[in-house]
């Protein structure tokens, strides 16, 4: 058995201190708020310094989050945009990587070169304005899912993952009479998992925390998503419409206790997909590095 010399002892010591520490500056942001969303309105307000746990475990700031009407319809207009926008994305990235995964394809390389220049440079926010609305899409839920229905980047590591399968299976089913399509869906994608689960993860989230592109083409109220919810409430201070009834005095302290809450609502469920994917995740984003 061979010892560890004092250096390498250090390096470890060093190595977990550091992780450690990553670990707690990345760890209680998340659990402030969460903690500040548990906590009595009045004693949050009053308090200063490192909040280590709740002031007073309450849940009078969940209840007046979800009472509100436009925060469950934000959460029925997302999980529409992050079901619907995600199969869309899937379907239509899983078809251009498939192509361009082919070896015998008709200018290949022109294609890929000019799939790649639109990650480098696009049309500008005018003109995307202009073309979504022109085509009717604006205050359209289809217009925060059609525009960017292909992430080039996405399509390069699924792509990469496609190369990977070997071509004697591709081979074997076209003998057996089947097409592209069949191929495709049959033997690609059940054998591209890992990199269709890195896929799921990065546009459900994408769509999860989208915002902007809602801002600029939604005019209607209720078809926000819940991120344009989110927005309102902690940039313009908007919490009015779930503190009605409540004296002004207490409007302001139940008002940040509901802000913590709301944050909570709208980032859980996205975190609770993640350990499904995540057997999946380290495997599907190394296929990028290894082979391009």
């Amino acid at each position: 058995m061979i010892k560890e010399s004092i250096s390498r002892k250090v390096f470890r010591l060093f190595n977990g201190l550091l992780m450690i520490f990553m670990m707690i500056i990345c760890l209680y942001p998340m659990l402030y708020v969460l903690f500040a969303s548990f906590s009595h309105a009045s004693r949050f307000m009053e308090h200063q310094g490192p909040l280590l746990k709740p002031l007073g475990f309450n849940l009078e700031s969940y209840k007046m989050v979800f009472r509100d009407p436009m925060i469950i319809k934000g959460y029925g207009n997302t999980i529409f945009i992050v079901v619907i926008g995600t199969l869309f994305n899937i379907l239509m990235t899983a078809f251009c990587a498939y192509f361009l995964s082919r070896k015998n394809v008709m200018f290949k390389t022109p294609i890929m070169i000019f799939v790649t220049f639109t990650m480098f440079f696009s049309g500008g926010l005018i003109p995307f304005y202009l073309t979504v609305r022109n085509v009717g899409l604006y205050n359209n839920h289809w217009a925060l899912i059609l525009p960017g229905v292909i992430n080039t980047y996405n399509m390069i590591i699924m792509r990469t993952g496609f190369q990977g399968i070997p071509d004697s299976m591709e081979e074997s089913a076209k003998i057996d009479g089947a097409g592209h399509l069949t191929i495709l869906f049959r033997i690609v994608l059940p054998l591209a998992k890992p990199v269709m689960a890195v896929m799921v993860l990065y546009y459900a989230v994408g769509h999860w925390n989208g915002w902007f592109n809602a801002m600029i083409f939604l005019q209607d109220r209720k078809k926000f998503p819940l991120q344009l919810i989110l927005r309102e409430i902690l940039i313009q201070n908007d919490t009015s419409q779930m503190t009605g009834g409540v004296s002004a005095v207490d409007q302001e302290a139940i008002g940040e206790t509901i802000k913590h809450a709301v944050i909570v609502v709208a980032t859980l469920p996205i975190l609770m997909v993640y350990p499904f994917l995540q057997k999946y995740f380290v495997e599907g984003i190394m296929i990028g590095a290894i082979k391009g």
